[in-house]
C-alpha cells in the first residue's frame, strides 16, 4: 500500500531537488560575475532556468490543486512564462532584437509543435486503445486565438511585401494589434476560468499555501536574475557554437524559456491526466500568442529597440501552417501517436531551416 506524504510535507527527493536547483542557480551567478567561459556560464544559466521553471511548476500545481484543470493550467503557464518574459526584456535591452523576436515565435512553435507533439505521443501510448482523449473546448479556443494573432502578423507581412502606405507605420499597427489581442485574450480567459472552476476533480494541496507562494516568489525573482545572466552569455556562446541568432532564439532560448511546459506536460501525460496535460500546453500557446507577444510589443516601447509583428515571410507561413495543424489534430478532442510525431517532424524541419540561415 502506497503511503502519501503528510499534508504540508516535502518529500526527501523534493528537498534534494530544491537544494540542487539552489546550488545550480548560485553557480550560474558565480559564473556570470567571475568571468567564466561563455559556454560554461551559458550552460549553467540554461540549467538554472530549467530548474527554476520546475520550482514554478511544482509550486503553482500546489496552489492550483483546489481548482480544476483550467485554472491550474492557467496558473502554471502564466507563471511558467516568467523566464520567457524576462529573457525577451533583457534581450531587447541588450539590443538583440532578432533573438527577442525569434524566441517569442520560437516559444509558439516549441509548444504548439514539439511539446504538444511529445505530449500526444506519451498520452496516446498511455491510453489502452492508443487514443489520447481530452476536452476539445480548449484546443478549439486556442486555435481561434492563434488564428487571430496570425491574422495580424499576416496582414503586417502583406503590407510590407506590397510596400503600401500602411507599411510605413508598422510600429503603430503593432501597437493597435497588441491592444486588440490583449482585449481578445481578456474576453476569453475570464469566462473560461470561471466556467471550469469547481469541476469536482480538485483535492487539497499537499504543501501549505504560504510555502507554495514563498517558493513562487523566490523562483520568480531568481528567474529575473538568471535570465539576465543567460542573455549576457548568449551572444558569445552563439559565436562559439557557430549557430545563427535565429536558431538560438527559435530553438535554444525558446526551449529553455519554456521548460515548465516542456516537462510538466509530459509528466502529466504519462500520469494519464490528459485534460491537464493539454491544458498546460495549450494555455501556454494561447498566452504567448495573444498575451505575452502583444504585452512585450507594448513593453518594448520603453526601449530604444522596439518589437513589432513584422516577421520574415518564412515564419509567417510557418505560423499559419502551425495554427491550422494544431486545430486539425486536436480540434476533435482526440489524438493518436502518429499525429504527435507529425507535429514534432514539422518542428524539426523548421529548426533545421533556422540552423542554415
Amino acid at each position: 500500500m502506497r503511503v502519501c506524504p503528510r499534508v504540508g510535507a516535502l518529500t526527501k527527493r523534493e528537498r534534494l531537488v530544491l537544494l540542487a536547483i539552489a546550488v545550480l542557480t548560485a553557480l550560474a551567478g558565480i559564473a556570470r560575475y567571475s568571468g567564466a567561459a561563455a559556454l560554461l556560464a551559458f550552460g549553467l544559466a540554461t540549467i538554472a532556468l530549467a530548474g527554476l521553471a520546475y520550482v514554478v511548476s511544482f509550486s503553482t500545481e500546489q496552489v492550483g490543486e483546489q481548482f480544476g484543470p483550467a485554472v491550474t493550467g492557467l496558473l502554471q503557464t502564466t507563471l511558467g512564462n516568467l523566464p520567457e518574459l524576462f529573457i525577451v526584456i533583457f534581450a531587447l535591452k541588450a539590443g538583440q532584437t532578432v533573438v527577442a523576436q525569434t524566441s517569442i515565435i520560437g516559444s509558439l512553435f516549441a509548444n504548439a509543435l514539439l511539446v504538444l507533439g511529445a505530449v500526444i505521443v506519451v498520452g496516446a501510448g498511455r491510453a489502452s486503445d492508443g487514443v489520447m482523449r481530452f476536452n476539445k473546448r480548449l484546443p478549439n479556443d486556442t486555435a481561434t486565438l492563434l488564428l487571430v494573432a496570425v491574422f495580424i502578423i499576416v496582414v503586417v507581412g502583406l503590407s510590407i511585401a506590397s510596400n503600401d502606405h500602411a507599411s510605413h507605420h508598422i510600429k503603430g499597427l503593432s501597437v493597435v494589434g497588441a491592444i486588440c489581442l490583449l482585449g481578445v485574450y481578456a474576453a476569453w480567459v475570464i469566462p473560461y476560468a470561471r466556467s471550469e472552476q469547481g469541476d469536482g476533480d480538485a483535492h487539497p494541496p499537499r504543501v501549505p499555501l504560504p510555502v507554495s507562494l514563498t517558493m513562487l516568489c523566490v523562483a520568480g525573482v531568481a528567474s529575473a536574475f538568471v535570465s539576465d545572466w543567460f542573455i549576457h552569455a548568449l551572444e558569445p556562446s552563439i559565436e562559439k557554437l557557430g549557430v545563427s541568432q535565429a536558431f538560438a532564439g527559435l530553438v535554444i532560448v525558446a526551449i529553455a524559456g519554456n521548460a515548465v511546459e516542456n516537462t510538466t506536460g509530459l509528466v502529466l501525460a504519462r500520469k494519464g491526466q490528459s485534460d491537464l496535460a493539454v491544458s498546460v500546453v495549450k494555455n501556454s500557446v494561447s498566452q504567448i500568442a495573444v498575451f505575452l507577444f502583444p504585452a512585450l510589443v507594448l513593453i518594448s516601447l520603453l526601449f530604444s529597440h522596439q518589437l513589432t509583428f513584422a516577421l520574415d515571410p518564412v515564419y509567417i507561413g510557418a505560423l499559419l501552417v502551425t495554427a491550422l495543424s494544431v486545430w486539425q489534430i486536436t480540434g476533435d478532442g482526440e489524438a493518436v501517436a502518429f499525429e504527435g510525431w507529425a507535429l514534432i517532424a514539422i518542428y524539426v524541419i523548421l529548426a533545421a531551416l533556422t540552423l542554415y540561415e
